[in-house]
């Protein structure tokens, strides 16, 4: 008799920027595995698409709004998903932005605005979840993963990347630091750092011929782009109790 040794069945898992590209590839993983999933989008009808798409599988669904480039939108969020759902098991921070701008011409506005989104938004979410993790650890429940979208762009320089890079390496930098301030209640922290994928970041590199013919067939080994599909696995694996050493 076969056991399916993913079922996350009784889990509940939050994914910011969960309502498209890799955050719903992940929530739509999660949710095909038997989690419950609160997904955070402020796209209020793309937050309703994945809501629908999502609860086909069963499992409760929870949509939010929430701005979380806002320290009091997150800890408010936090609270509102645990009371909602009860628990939260798994978080993924996926929300991110990018910019093309020359280092010369970057001014400090757009810097801070993708530090916020890259790598203070994780901050403030990740201490929330461990503080909750934690507390559940002390009352004999132990165990939890956090995980942050980082970046390829965090260890392979670009000429125009200098904020985007920057704060994807601080977010590795992150959740290196939790793993082994958290290990030992349990908690799980680890990065991905997807590569070349669909996205709305990476739609003027998708129409460029020469970056598909040259990086993705030339690169990339499976010779195509990555798609949110793809982290599907991704997320089930390190929200799952198969990856308790993984962090």
């Amino acid at each position: 008799m076969s056991e399916n040794i993913f079922d996350l069945t009784g889990k509940v898992s939050l994914v910011t920027g969960g309502n498209g590209g890799i955050g719903l590839g992940m929530a739509r993983g999660l949710a095909r595995a038997g989690s419950d999933v609160v997904v955070w989008g402020r796209n209020a009808e793309k937050n309703a698409a994945a809501r629908e798409e999502l609860a086909q599988y069963g499992v409760r669904i929870l949509t939010r709004e929430i701005d979380v480039t806002s320290e009091q939108s997150v800890t408010d969020g936090f609270a509102d998903a645990l009371s909602q759902m009860g628990r939260i098991d798994f978080v993924a921070a996926n929300a991110g932005t990018g910019s093309r701008t020359p280092f010369v011409e970057l001014e400090t506005e757009a810097w801070n605005r993708t530090f916020a989104l890259n790598l203070d938004s994780p901050m403030w979410l990740f201490r929330e979840a461990c503080r909750h993790m934690s507390q559940r650890a002390e009352a004999g429940d132990p165990g939890g993963s956090i995980a942050v979208v980082s970046s390829i762009a965090a260890l392979t320089p670009a000429p125009t990347a200098q904020a985007y890079a920057a704060s994807k390496a601080g977010a590795i930098a992150l959740v290196r630091s939790i793993a082994v301030g958290y290990g030992q209640v349990g908690i799980r922290a680890n990065a991905i750092l997807p590569g070349f994928i669909r996205s709305d970041l990476s739609a003027h590199l998708q129409q460029m011929e020469k970056f598909t013919r040259n990086i993705i067939h030339g690169r990339v080994p499976v010779k195509r782009w990555g798609e949110g599909s793809d982290f599907e696995g991704i997320a089930v694996y390190l929200a799952s109790d198969l990856s308790s050493f993984h962090t």
